[in-house]
């Protein structure tokens, strides 16, 4: 089964490499609280093996607590996993896949549904960069429809404490950088066939704010109004899904791009005007080809862009650090930065947790 990283995976298969003594960098411990005496929370995300026994369980998900994590994002469902992870103090959410859709039936029965580029190309049967990016299109109200009844389905589930949106965006304009060799593309500027999302209905909604045709304009991907409208059409698909868990009384979270100018620029991602209980920016930084240190950058300016809305919990690609004191360094950034916990996404094995566990604050 594909995980919501396989084609991040494909240009990073390095792993993780943490094989430096743990006494050669753990110099300090942090402290479960911040300066005001609140408690970090940290998350996993991760994707549910049915094999695994309940021992199994026990024992990794009370390691887990013990080593600061406080929930777990599930990308499938399991009512073992998410019982025995509450069974050990952790919250279960549900990590669900938003906009981008691939279910055959789905294609199938709705093609009209899906999101068409600048050339009028559908992602249903010609979708960009890898097969399974198949993008529904957020201003359709029967899509909105059709995602608001998925929540309330998974939330309906007593084991099931929060919802997790993932792929809540347009699709990638712009690749990060280091994506560009793999894919044999130079994205300098936002080429047409990567440009969503220009169908029908999206195009008689700008019609109907602006009176304008976004085809008649001779540049559309660089008129203002028109990126407006498509950053409102995912603030509408978001806001309409948290309407559905406060229903619930269940929060809802999502993993977004790492920052709110880069998630702006390059998916079309507002999320700093969001109505969550708390995001997770995938704050990789090798992706974008930068330092360990550019963490703090990312969450200093998504905690800025916040201004205290909810809790930024900072995402962290665990193969793109390369030995446990840039682990523990990049940890360390991010809570110093205003970071509320971070969010592993890797192996996390014994190593791991201690460097979570041990990190320094200063």
């Amino acid at each position: 089964m594909k995980t919501r990283r396989t084609f991040i995976k494909a240009g990073f298969l390095a792993g993780l490499s943490i094989n430096l003594p743990w006494k050669a960098i753990a110099t300090s411990a942090i402290p479960l609280t911040d300066k005001n005496n609140k408690e970090w929370k940290h998350w996993v995300w991760t994707h549910p093996n049915d094999k695994d026994t309940v021992e199994a369980l026990q024992k990794r998900y009370e390691r887990y607590y013990q080593a600061g994590i406080r929930g777990i994002f599930f990308e499938a469902d399991s009512e073992k996993h998410f019982r025995q992870a509450k069974a050990a103090r952790l919250e279960a959410h549900r990590w669900m896949w938003t906009l981008n859709q691939g279910d055959k039936s789905l294609l199938e029965s709705h093609p009209e549904w899906y999101a068409k580029n600048r050339k009028g190309e559908s992602c249903a049967d010609q979708p960009p960069y890898v097969d399974y990016y198949r993008w529904l299109c957020p201003s359709r109200p029967e899509v909105i429809n059709y995602l608001e009844q998925a929540v309330t389905d998974i939330l309906a589930k007593d084991y099931v404490d929060g919802i997790h949106l993932d792929y809540i965006r347009f699709s990638d304009v712009i690749l990060p950088v280091n994506l560009w060799d793999k894919y044999s593309i130079e994205q300098t500027s936002e080429l047409p066939e990567y440009d969503y999302c220009y169908c029908e209905v999206c195009q008689a909604g700008y019609k109907a704010w602006r009176d304008t045709d976004i085809l008649s304009i001779p540049y559309p991907q660089e008129s203002l109004s028109w990126r407006l409208y498509r950053y409102r059409a995912i603030n509408h698909v978001v806001n309409s899904l948290a309407k559905v868990a406060k229903s619930k009384h269940k929060p809802i979270t999502a993993a977004v791009f790492p920052t709110p100018e880069v998630a702006k620029r390059i998916v079309r991602q507002d999320w700093k005007n969001w109505d969550l209980n708390g995001v997770a920016p995938m704050i990789y930084h090798g992706f974008y080809k930068e330092e360990v240190s550019w963490i703090g950058d990312a969450v200093a300016e998504g905690v800025q862009g916040l201004n205290g809305r909810f809790p930024l919990y900072a995402g962290l690609y665990l193969p793109d650090f390369k030995h446990s004191k840039e682990l523990h360094l990049g940890i360390t950034y991010a809570l110093q930065n205003g970071a509320a916990g971070v969010s592993l996404f890797g192996d996390i094995n014994e190593e791991v947790l201690q460097i979570l566990e041990n990190a320094a604050t200063h």
